[in-house]
């Protein structure tokens, strides 16, 4: 080490770990100086102990953010997958059967309005839209309920 005046020194630094050298590298672009100036940042912040995180390991955290993020949106949706089904499980055993249920336009009806209500959901959700609350139809039946056939 040669010092040149009282206020900086000469390094000489054989570096060995590529991803050292990348990260170098990109801080020397990133503050548009020489590769010994972004060196002689980097060394400050490691000595400083609150060095600012390197684009690399931002992208690092925020891979690691999502991947956590899918793992608890993936559990979510599967609490909510069975959930419906123990609220379908409970509506069926409640719900008595009909010789109608048997009827291929009766079971056409249903998948026509079942098929009209994902579609409603599925342009809602693309809108980003909630949901609005039910509308009851001629005088309080719902429509297609059977109550007047």
């Amino acid at each position: 080490m040669a010092r040149t005046s009282s206020s900086t020194c000469r390094v000489q630094v054989y570096l060995n770990d590529p991803k050292v050298v990348t990260g170098l590298n990109r801080e020397a672009r990133a503050g548009r100086m020489p590769l010994s100036q972004a060196a002689g940042r980097m060394i400050a912040r490691g000595l400083q102990h609150n060095p600012r995180a390197d684009p690399e390991d931002r992208l690092e955290t925020l891979e690691r953010s999502l991947r956590d993020h899918m793992r608890a949106t993936a559990r979510d949706m599967q609490i909510v997958q069975e959930l419906l089904v123990e609220v379908a499980r409970a509506f069926f055993l409640r719900l008595p059967d009909a010789v109608m249920d048997e009827d291929p336009t009766v079971q056409a009806a249903v998948e026509r309005r079942i098929d009209q209500l994902l579609d409603a959901t599925a342009a809602r959700i693309v809108a980003g839209r909630k949901p609005k609350a039910p509308v009851e139809r001629g005088g309080g039946k719902a429509e297609g309920s059977g109550a007047d056939e």
